[in-house]
Protein backbone atom coordinates (compact mmCIF):
# COMPACT_ATOMS: atom_id res chain seq x y z
CA UNK A 1 0.00 0.00 0.00
CA UNK A 2 1.67 3.26 -1.20
CA UNK A 3 1.85 6.79 1.00
CA UNK A 4 -1.27 8.11 -0.36
CA UNK A 5 -3.69 5.27 0.18
CA UNK A 6 -2.41 5.52 3.55
CA UNK A 7 -3.48 8.86 3.79
CA UNK A 8 -6.87 8.71 2.16
CA UNK A 9 -7.40 5.64 4.56
CA UNK A 10 -6.58 7.71 7.30
CA UNK A 11 -8.66 10.66 6.25
CA UNK A 12 -12.27 7.95 6.14
CA UNK A 13 -10.78 6.74 9.70
CA UNK A 14 -11.01 10.14 11.28
CA UNK A 15 -13.97 10.77 9.73
CA UNK A 16 -15.90 7.86 11.44
CA UNK A 17 -13.77 9.04 15.00
CA UNK A 18 -15.56 12.68 14.50
CA UNK A 19 -18.81 11.58 12.99
CA UNK A 20 -19.49 7.93 14.04
CA UNK A 21 -23.17 9.36 15.03
CA UNK A 22 -23.98 9.82 11.45
CA UNK A 23 -25.50 7.24 8.79
CA UNK A 24 -21.54 6.31 7.60
CA UNK A 25 -21.42 3.56 5.28
CA UNK A 26 -19.03 1.76 3.20
CA UNK A 27 -19.70 4.06 -0.54
CA UNK A 28 -19.82 7.13 1.62
CA UNK A 29 -16.41 6.56 3.37
CA UNK A 30 -15.14 5.28 0.23
CA UNK A 31 -15.57 8.47 -1.80
CA UNK A 32 -13.76 10.25 1.12
CA UNK A 33 -11.09 8.07 0.62
CA UNK A 34 -11.05 8.31 -3.18
CA UNK A 35 -11.71 4.74 -3.56
CA UNK A 36 -14.14 2.43 -4.80
CA UNK A 37 -16.08 0.60 -2.23
CA UNK A 38 -14.62 -2.86 -3.12
CA UNK A 39 -10.93 -1.36 -2.72
CA UNK A 40 -11.74 0.77 -0.01
CA UNK A 41 -12.77 -1.85 2.08
CA UNK A 42 -10.00 -4.01 1.77
CA UNK A 43 -6.68 -1.51 1.98
CA UNK A 44 -8.86 0.17 5.39
CA UNK A 45 -8.39 -4.06 6.78
CA UNK A 46 -5.22 -4.42 5.31
CA UNK A 47 -4.30 -0.69 7.15
CA UNK A 48 -5.91 -1.54 10.35
CA UNK A 49 -6.78 -4.98 10.83
CA UNK A 50 -10.82 -4.91 11.01
CA UNK A 51 -13.13 -4.07 8.30
CA UNK A 52 -14.66 -0.42 8.41
CA UNK A 53 -17.74 -1.61 9.77
CA UNK A 54 -16.26 -2.81 12.86
CA UNK A 55 -13.85 0.28 13.79
CA UNK A 56 -17.15 2.26 13.38
CA UNK A 57 -19.26 0.02 15.48
CA UNK A 58 -16.22 -0.22 17.73
CA UNK A 59 -16.24 4.21 18.09
CA UNK A 60 -19.82 3.48 18.60
CA UNK A 61 -20.03 0.94 21.37
CA UNK A 62 -16.90 3.37 22.83
CA UNK A 63 -19.26 6.51 23.21
CA UNK A 64 -22.22 4.54 23.88
CA UNK A 65 -20.30 2.88 27.28
CA UNK A 66 -19.83 6.87 28.36
CA UNK A 67 -23.01 7.61 27.86
CA UNK A 68 -24.49 5.14 29.99
CA UNK A 69 -21.85 5.36 32.74
CA UNK A 70 -23.47 8.83 32.90
CA UNK A 71 -26.75 7.05 33.57
CA UNK A 72 -29.35 10.13 32.37
CA UNK A 73 -30.54 8.22 28.93
CA UNK A 74 -32.40 5.00 28.74
CA UNK A 75 -30.57 1.96 26.80
CA UNK A 76 -32.63 2.98 23.74
CA UNK A 77 -31.80 6.70 23.56
CA UNK A 78 -28.01 5.75 23.85
CA UNK A 79 -28.54 3.51 20.89
CA UNK A 80 -30.13 6.08 18.77
CA UNK A 81 -27.60 8.78 19.82
CA UNK A 82 -24.38 7.01 18.84
CA UNK A 83 -25.69 6.70 15.46
CA UNK A 84 -27.34 2.90 15.50
CA UNK A 85 -30.67 2.36 13.91
CA UNK A 86 -31.57 -0.79 15.77
CA UNK A 87 -31.90 -1.56 19.19
CA UNK A 88 -31.04 -5.29 18.82
CA UNK A 89 -27.78 -4.99 16.75
CA UNK A 90 -27.25 -2.30 19.14
CA UNK A 91 -27.47 -4.70 21.79
CA UNK A 92 -25.51 -7.72 20.67
CA UNK A 93 -22.41 -5.39 19.64
CA UNK A 94 -22.20 -3.99 22.47
CA UNK A 95 -22.80 -7.50 24.62
CA UNK A 96 -19.73 -8.79 22.30
CA UNK A 97 -17.58 -5.64 22.65
CA UNK A 98 -17.29 -4.75 26.45
CA UNK A 99 -18.52 -8.77 27.48
CA UNK A 100 -22.09 -7.41 29.16
CA UNK A 101 -25.60 -6.06 27.89
CA UNK A 102 -25.42 -2.98 27.89
CA UNK A 103 -28.56 -2.48 30.09
CA UNK A 104 -26.26 -4.21 33.11
CA UNK A 105 -23.32 -1.96 32.43
CA UNK A 106 -25.91 1.18 32.53
CA UNK A 107 -27.08 -0.19 36.21
CA UNK A 108 -23.21 -1.17 37.43
CA UNK A 109 -21.68 1.29 39.67
CA UNK A 110 -18.94 3.42 38.15
CA UNK A 111 -17.64 5.21 40.51
CA UNK A 112 -14.36 3.68 41.11
CA UNK A 113 -13.50 5.49 37.78
CA UNK A 114 -14.66 9.16 38.56
CA UNK A 115 -11.13 10.13 39.80
CA UNK A 116 -9.25 8.85 36.77
CA UNK A 117 -8.56 11.51 34.19
CA UNK A 118 -10.98 11.12 30.95
CA UNK A 119 -7.82 10.35 28.49
CA UNK A 120 -6.89 7.80 30.79
CA UNK A 121 -9.73 5.65 31.06
CA UNK A 122 -10.62 5.84 27.47
CA UNK A 123 -7.70 3.60 27.15
CA UNK A 124 -9.14 1.58 29.91
CA UNK A 125 -12.60 1.34 28.75
CA UNK A 126 -12.22 0.72 25.16
CA UNK A 127 -14.50 -1.84 23.83
CA UNK A 128 -12.19 -4.90 22.07
CA UNK A 129 -12.36 -7.73 20.27
CA UNK A 130 -12.74 -11.20 21.82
Amino acid sequence: MNLEDLVRLRRARDLMDREYFKPLDVPALARVALMSPGHFSRSFRAAFGETPYSYLMTRRIERAKALLRRGDLSVTEVCFEVGCTSLGTFSTRFTELVGESPSAYRARDHEDGAAIPACVAKIHTRPTRR
